[in-house]
């Protein structure tokens, strides 16, 4: 039964499809991306993978509008293609090839978010293997700690510091 204020179950729903439909682009990357990292190295993943992705609308606005100029091969980090275009801008062939690439580049920008989550998520499970070499146990209840831990999450006993070499 919904409540007075409208926020019973179908507001519920309402927000959590919205939500979810925010997030679809990030749905996709986290069983492909993600999935042999642990919840540091996701949220490591999603805050680099905001900062690395680029938009599809954004994409097709430069093409469309600016592409005569080779501002969406900027964009997508094409320098030599954008350069070429500003060279040869003068003679409206540009104009044309923006018009047409600007169909073609959502599938550009989605295989650039691609190459960038596979690079950034293999720079973090490389890195995460220099550190997962060095785990330690918990002295009192024997389990395995986080490196760089201070107290054991189990039992909250202060861990050892580890002598370096």
């Amino acid at each position: 039964m919904p409540r007075a204020d409208g926020h019973g179950t179908a507001a519920a729903i309402r927000a959590y499809s919205f939500k979810a439909w925010e997030n679809a682009d990030m749905l996709i990357t986290d069983s492909i991306y993600t999935a042999n990292m642990n919840p540091q190295q996701r949220a490591w993943f999603y805050a680099e993978y905001e900062q690395a992705r680029k938009d599809e609308a954004i994409g097709v606005l430069l093409a469309l509008f600016l592409g005569c100029f080779g501002l969406h091969h900027f964009y997508l980090r094409r320098n030599g293609l954008g350069v070429l275009y500003l060279l040869f801008f003068w003679t409206g062939i540009t104009t044309i090839l923006g018009f047409i690439e600007c169909f073609f580049m959502p599938g550009r920008v989605r295989e650039y978010n691609a190459i960038q989550a596979t690079y950034i998520a293999s720079h973090i499970l490389d890195s995460a293997a220099v550190y997962s070499t060095a785990a330690s146990r918990c002295s009192v209840c024997g389990i395995a700690t986080e490196p760089g831990a201070v107290f054991c999450a189990h039992c909250g006993s202060s861990l050892a510091p580890r002598a370096t070499a």
